[in-house]
């Protein structure tokens, strides 16, 4: 009876400290220009999937020339975050012809967009804590 006990107490254990830490990330998108449309937001969790493929994604809605996103059951890591303002409700940024975003665009930690997308290096942040907030101005 003492062996059934331990083992039952060993798989708890077991089960209880294997679960992933999951966390909340809060993303507020200021200086919308106007309410028309929506926000596209994009969460990406590793470099190589930056701007091509998104870890999780949200519509966000404009008041007040703001919008605000909150993603939930995320797991402890490296994020980074694009956002962008969707005037038109297509789905897709607009772009001129020398494929430069007609739409404003933001990322985590206001990394810039010079001659180019912003870097992972600059975008990335570490999640490691129950809720984790993110200020985008575009």
């Amino acid at each position: 009876m003492k062996k059934i006990i331990t083992i039952v107490f060993v798989l708890i254990a077991t089960i209880v400290f294997a679960q992933e830490k999951l966390t909340t990330i809060e993303v507020e998108i200021h200086d919308i220009d106007s309410s028309n449309g929506q926000v596209l937001i994009g969460l990406y969790n590793s470099e190589e999937l930056w701007l091509k493929k998104t870890y999780k994604g949200a519509v966000g809605k404009i008041l007040e020339g703001k919008s605000i996103a909150t993603f939930v059951d995320v797991p402890e890591g490296i994020y980074a975050i694009s956002v962008f303002h969707d005037e038109d409700k297509d789905g897709k940024l607009k772009t001129n012809f020398l494929g430069i975003p007609s739409e404003d665009t933001g990322s985590s930690n206001n990394a810039p967009a010079m001659f180019g997308p912003p870097k992972w290096e600059d975008a990335k942040f570490e999640v490691k804590k129950n809720t984790v907030k993110q200020i985008i101005n575009l």
